[in-house]
């Protein structure tokens, strides 16, 4: 649950928390029991608590797929984001990970905690793969494959324009787009539209930009070599090196910066709802939009936020838990959209260098919400200002008074 202080702040929290609680106990109490299956549900708890919430929306075939797909793609990742193993190692690992999908002796140890845990037992997660549907099995393979190879590119290239950036993030991101649309065809659920390609890449570049600006400073501060993962296009604008940003001296600058990466990310929105309106089953819709109004509430947050540079930016977990809790139609989606813009507005410094840019780029995205004319039946997100109140502090320990009292009885 979140922080005691943060509930008395927002009171209207509490429910939302209670019901993401009582979710995860249920989720794990759900874990499949054979051997394979049970470890890919526990493993996807351990690596993201998050996704493992979200993915309950799906139907169980649906659900064991993408969970598949998920693990599959971590492992990649975790092989890509261990600079411990030399290039020469590394390189062909990720070439050939497509073919370790199928063979259940193969295992590589490498990454740290849970993720070497995922990949010194990765022969549970190939098992598990070869009991989906060949459909499933296909869209699995060709995406590991595409994204291994981009990986691979890019250990023995730097990001240094706005066009490399892209193109690594579709690697690392924007194929999961496309693996999720294929997946959801092959499931019989969907139907692609005829730019569903570019709409899937968007969805998945907007995730992991975010992800790129919010982790600045775990990257830069890796061991032993830092992930540099900011295009050199934009932040050689500010700095002569990318880790000069995260120093004290370099505020202004590093925060300009930031503020360009971050309409860099905005541009991807219109695709995004496009996708979105496009989805027909309620559960899948949920499923994506879920992770796309976090992303956007994420961006509001780092904007003009020295803090990115100092420590971690992220939502407080009562208002994921209500992103969570209240996400279930397109009207949602737009409401949420269209107040983290606003916020994100009031953020904007005129003497930025990029203000106006970003005005346009947030005026854009309200005309967009406004234009679908369901904005005056949403529930606000963020103008919810946390306001300490005596009659709602005694409601609030007299509630988790009983709250406690129960959990404890059971």
């Amino acid at each position: 649950m979140g922080s005691l202080g943060a509930m008395l702040r927002y009171p209207d929290d509490i429910y939302p928390l209670l019901k993401m609680k009582r979710a995860i106990e249920k989720a794990e109490k759900q874990i499949p029991p054979e051997p394979h299956w049970g470890f890919c549900y526990s493993m996807l708890h351990k690596v993201s608590r998050s996704f493992s919430l979200v993915i309950q929306q799906l139907n169980t075939e649906l659900r064991n797929a993408v969970c598949v797909f998920y693990l599959v793609l971590r492992a990649l990742d975790t092989v890509e984001d261990d600079t411990s193993i030399p290039t020469d190692e590394k390189v062909p690992i990720l070439i050939a990970f497509h073919r370790h999908i199928y063979d259940t002796d193969w295992h590589y140890s490498c990454g740290t905690k849970e993720y070497k845990i995922l990949m010194d037992q990765f022969h549970h997660v190939s098992a598990a793969f070869l009991e989906l549907e060949k459909g499933y099995q296909e869209a699995i393979e060709e995406i590991t494959r595409r994204m291994g190879a981009g990986m691979a590119k890019f250990i023995c290239q730097e990001v240094e324009t706005v066009d490399d950036y892209d193109e690594y993030c579709h690697y690392v991101a924007g194929l999961v787009g496309l693996g999720l649309s294929k997946l959801f065809l092959a499931a019989g659920s969907e139907v692609l539209t005829p730019d569903w390609e570019a709409i899937s890449n968007s969805m998945g570049l907007f995730l992991q930009k975010t992800n790129i600006i919010r982790d600045y400073l775990e990257d830069i501060n890796e061991i032993p070599k830092s992930r540099m993962f900011w295009p050199r296009e934009i932040w050689g604008k500010y700095a002569d090196k990318l880790e000069d940003l995260k120093y004290e001296e370099n505020t202004n600058k590093s925060v300009q910066c930031l503020n360009e990466m971050v309409i860099n990310a905005l541009m991807h929105i219109e695709d995004c709802l496009k996708y979105m309106v496009s989805l027909r089953d309620p559960s899948i819709f949920r499923f994506c939009a879920i992770p796309q109004i976090m992303a956007i509430g994420t961006l509001a947050l780092c904007y003009n936020n020295e803090q990115v540079f100092r420590g971690v930016v992220k939502l407080r977990r009562g208002l994921t838990a209500k992103v969570i809790d209240r996400t279930k139609t397109m009207a949602d989606v737009y409401g949420a959209f269209y107040d983290f813009s606003c916020m994100l507005k009031t953020k904007v410094d005129k003497n930025d260098p990029n203000a106006s840019k970003t005005l346009n780029r947030l005026e854009a995205v309200q005309k967009l919400c406004r234009d679908a004319g369901v904005l005056q039946n949403r529930k606000s997100y963020v103008n919810d200002k946390g306001q300490p109140n005596s009659v709602f502090i005694i409601m609030v320990v007299i509630l988790l008074a009983i709250v406690f009292a129960y959990l404890r009885a059971n």
